[in-house]
């Protein structure tokens, strides 16, 4: 079983073994919500299963008079990505052959900014057995893995059946009846000039959750797509948290999706599971009464 990563030259492996392994493809942009799917029919891993992040991963409702996005009602969380819920989520599962006893294996072309949300949800629904391809599709093709074009044919439903959540989803209330306190230590995954409320391009206010402390998701890559080393991660967050209680972090970015990255990798430096705030800051802002930090 693959809990956390795994490598091009791995999967491949499980596929000549004939294993139960089903690949997704999660590449997307927020800028350009039709890029992904477009991207996947363009080439993809053969087999792989599209997961949308807007459709299938995201439970979003009409939005309201001024245009703002609005959750569903039964959504997990608000936000501009809303959690669908935990089985919403699996009958989606379901409707796509995923089944309990199958590795599941995510990917993106973005450095793994959106097949962590994938991950995370599984997880949050109890299965243990889901990897994140480590450095996506272009380490896939790098390694000489097969590509594919054009539509794949559908899997016959399964039956996906919820477990005990893995990880901890983190709700708006409770982030902020913890505000200041040491029980809570955020980490917003977003660029440092939206962090510090310099720009906005996708929320109606700008700035962040007081007292949060900023790593862009991309930290966690490096040079060759990869997520950075365990040492190398568990020197940058330590000193990142310089002496909070790691126990406390919960990770929160503009919508809930790049704040995974940074959970990923706390977990490969050798963390135990942190907590993710999945409404995060596009939630937070629209939020009537709650406070905003600049700088």
């Amino acid at each position: 079983m693959y809990p956390t990563l795994i490598s091009p030259e791995q999967l491949m492996a499980l596929q000549a073994a004939k294993a139960r392994v089903m690949v997704f493809d999660c590449s997307f942009e927020l800028m350009d919500a039709t890029a992904g799917e477009k991207h996947y029919l363009q080439s993809h891993i053969p087999g792989a299963v599209y997961a949308d992040l807007d459709h299938a991963l995201s439970d979003k409702g009409t939005p309201d008079a001024s245009g703002a996005p609005q959750p569903h009602p039964g959504a997990a969380s608000g936000g501009r990505h809303p959690l669908p819920s935990r089985e919403k989520f699996a009958m989606w599962l379901s409707s796509v052959g995923f089944a309990n006893d199958m590795q599941a294996v995510v990917y993106d072309r973005n450095g793994a900014n959106y097949c962590g949300r994938l991950w995370w949800m599984l997880k949050w629904a109890g299965h243990e057995a889901v990897a994140i391809l480590d450095g996506g599709l272009q380490a896939w093709q790098a390694a000489g893995g097969e590509v594919r074009s054009g539509t794949e044919p559908s899997h016959f439903q399964s039956n996906f059946e919820l477990g005990e959540p893995l990880r901890r989803l983190v709700v708006t209330q409770e982030v902020a009846q913890a505000l200041g306190q040491s029980a809570l230590t955020l980490i917003d995954a977003r660029p440092p000039q939206r962090f510090r409320g310099e720009v906005e391009p996708l929320d109606p206010v700008a700035g962040h959750i007081p007292g949060a402390l900023n790593r862009p998701f991309a930290q966690n890559i490096g040079a060759d797509g990869r997520f950075k080393p365990r040492e190398a991660l568990r020197a940058e967050f330590d000193a990142l948290l310089a002496g909070r209680d790691p126990a406390s972090v919960v990770h929160q970015c503009g919508s809930g999706v790049s704040a995974v990255p940074n959970l990923v990798a706390m977990e490969l430096a050798g963390y135990a599971p942190t907590g993710l705030y999945a409404g995060s800051w596009s939630e937070w802002s629209r939020t009537p009464g709650l406070p905003v930090e600049k700088g």
